[in-house]
C-alpha cells in the first residue's frame, strides 16, 4: 500500500513547474502502477498547445474554470468543477485557464517518470525501460 500526502510533493523534486503550470506528481513509473498521477495547477488566464503523443491522459477538474480545444475538430469545450476529458486519441488541443486558477487531476498512460517538462510541440518524451 502507498500512502501519499500532497503536503509532502509541494516543494519536492515531484513538483514541476513550466511557464503555464505546476505539476505535483503523485505516482510515478517508478510507483509501479502502470500509469502516473499528478495534481496540475493552471493559472486563470494560461493558454497552452499540447499534444501527449506518446501518453494518454485523462484529466478531472476539481477547482476553477477554463476550456480545451480540440485542434482536430475545432471543438471548444468548458472545463469546471465536475468535468472530465479524456485525450484518448492523442489529441492535439489548446488548454485555456479561465477566470480562476484550474485544479486538476491527471492519469498518464504510460507513466512519467517525474522530471518531464514539455517538448516544442507540447509533449512529453516517452522514456523506455
Amino acid at each position: 500500500m502507498k500512502i501519499v500526502d500532497l503536503k509532502d510533493i509541494i516543494g519536492s523534486e515531484r513538483e514541476v513547474e513550466g511557464p503555464s503550470w505546476t505539476s505535483r506528481r503523485l505516482l510515478l513509473k517508478s510507483d509501479g502502477m502502470g500509469f502516473s498521477f499528478h495534481e496540475t495547477i493552471i493559472p486563470a488566464g494560461a493558454e497552452m498547445t499540447l499534444w501527449y503523443k506518446n501518453h494518454l491522459e485523462a484529466v478531472y477538474c476539481v477547482a476553477g474554470n477554463g476550456s480545451i480545444e480540440d485542434l482536430a475538430s475545432g471543438q471548444v469545450h468548458a472545463i469546471h468543477d465536475g468535468v472530465l476529458y479524456a485525450l484518448d486519441q492523442h489529441d492535439r488541443h489548446i488548454l485555456r485557464g479561465g477566470t480562476e486558477d484550474m485544479r486538476l487531476i491527471c492519469a498518464f498512460n504510460p507513466p512519467v517518470t517525474g522530471r518531464e517538462t514539455h517538448d516544442a510541440d507540447g509533449s512529453y518524451e516517452l522514456v523506455e525501460d
